[in-house]
């Protein structure tokens, strides 16, 4: 039950769904402490700063080698790798990206999923416990995947993936 002004829940009415079983309880709100502890005990949103950074420059220096790399954006260890098939044009490279994604999974055991209006956006969100290391082995397994790539572009076989 639900005890509130007719305002408040008049401003729900606005064709949102918004559901919460949960929310305010007491042991969730001990786990979000926990959480809360945790982010700042382990340092991770300084973690996420300095791997993210470290991420989006080797993903960078690929898109200098790979020219299908069209872009890198994101922040922190949200990030997101878009495709074209050429840099002048920005034709999106929706094919490619969806042997990238799955290559990524089945070749590496790295899963990522595919995102953006022309699905050519790979979306990189790994979690904040995410290390160097670990940024450099997917930008290593990323650039193995790019110099095999057996898309061409146009073919309409595009690989199974799981966008966003």
């Amino acid at each position: 039950a639900v005890v509130t002004t007719r305002a408040v829940a008049e401003a729900f009415n606005n064709g949102l769904e918004y559901f919460n079983t949960f929310g305010g309880n007491p042991v969730c709100c001990a786990a979000g402490n926990a959480m809360l502890d945790v982010l700042r005990d382990e340092r991770l949103q300084e973690n996420a700063s300095k791997v993210g950074a470290r991420f989006r420059a080797n993903l960078a220096a690929l898109a200098s080698r790979r020219p299908l790399i069209g872009d890198v954006r994101g922040a922190g260890l949200f990030m997101g790798v878009e495709f074209v098939r050429d840099r002048s044009t920005l034709e999106p490279a929706t094919e490619e990206t969806s042997e990238i994604c799955a290559r990524m999974k089945d070749e590496h055991l790295i899963l990522m999923s595919i995102d953006g209006p022309h699905d050519n956006v790979l979306v990189i969100k790994p979690p904040m416990c995410f290390s160097l290391e670990d940024a450099d082995a997917v930008t290593a397994a990323l650039d193995t995947v790019l110099a095999t790539l057996t898309t061409t572009g146009g073919s309409g076989s595009a690989v199974g993936h799981t966008p966003t």
